[in-house]
């Protein structure tokens, strides 16, 4: 088994035009926050300075991806400002699309600092013993003290990368992209007859930056289920309460006994 770093190595086969080569075997689709971290840093690596940062991106999942098979990622540079930098990211297997993603960067400038409250500054306590987080390569996870509802899925939960990501702020960021899309903030409605699926699209804002190789908590918060879809929303703070992301994503919300595709 490899490790995070191992995972988000990309070659550039051609200016704009990025490949993940790192494949294993998986008895499910490729998970979606590999691509969209992957994704992420492709559209990074074509900011000429490096000083801009990523601070929201937008992805809609096409396709089923194969972890046995390596992704191209074509990047394409809408925009470079005199403050933010606007990127597209096509991803592709097998010659079709899977994953397409908007993101937007930028060096930042001062404000005041201030956000509302989230569920860290309540106190969660992680609990047990740290454990691997399935599907995710070099993350741990807990459990917290605090359970607000019946889920099917984790919906509160520390984690953590394991592996030494170092100071570049770039790669902090995108494991945390990784980390955005595993488990489910629909698991409060799912029922005998109907239960969320797929993904449909995804989107992150980052507030504040971020060591991954620090407990954070992952907070979700299922919003609606209606006409075959299901939205939730989420935050991912320091242990002190500091919000350092927002998630929101929308799945396929189906009937048991049909197909989970769109």
């Amino acid at each position: 088994m490899g490790s995070f770093l191992d995972l988000m190595e990309l070659e550039e086969i051609d200016p704009n035009i990025f490949r993940a080569n790192y494949v294993f075997d998986e008895p499910f689709a490729l998970y979606g926050g590999q691509v969209a971290a992957q994704a992420l840093l492709a559209a990074a690596r074509t900011i000429e300075d490096g000083a801009r940062q990523p601070h929201s991106l937008h992805g809609y999942f096409l396709r089923p991806g194969n972890a046995s098979q390596p992704t191209v990622f074509q990047v394409f540079r809408d925009r470079d400002g005199r403050s933010y930098s606007a990127r597209r990211v096509v991803a592709l297997q097998g010659g079709k699309v899977i994953f397409n993603m908007s993101a937007s960067f930028t060096s930042g400038s001062d404000s005041p600092d201030l956000q509302g409250p989230t569920a860290a500054a309540e106190g969660p306590i992680r609990k047990g013993t740290p454990t691997s987080i399935p599907r995710m390569f070099s993350f741990e996870g807990l459990s917290t003290d605090q359970v607000y509802e019946v889920s099917d899925y984790p919906v509160r939960f520390w984690a953590r990368c394991t592996e030494d990501l170092g100071d570049d702020q770039l790669m902090h960021t995108v494991a945390l992209t990784y980390l955005s899309d595993i488990s489910s903030g629909l698991g409060a409605f799912n029922s005998d007859e109907y239960k969320s699926a797929s993904s449909l699209d995804h989107a992150v804002w980052f507030h504040r930056p971020v060591n991954m190789n620090e407990w954070t908590l992952v907070d979700f918060h299922p919003r609606s289920a209606a006409r075959g879809r299901g939205l939730y929303t989420g935050d991912i703070t320091t242990d002190d309460g500091t919000l350092l992301a927002s998630v929101a994503q929308e799945t396929l919300y189906r009937y048991l006994h049909t197909s989970s595709l769109g």
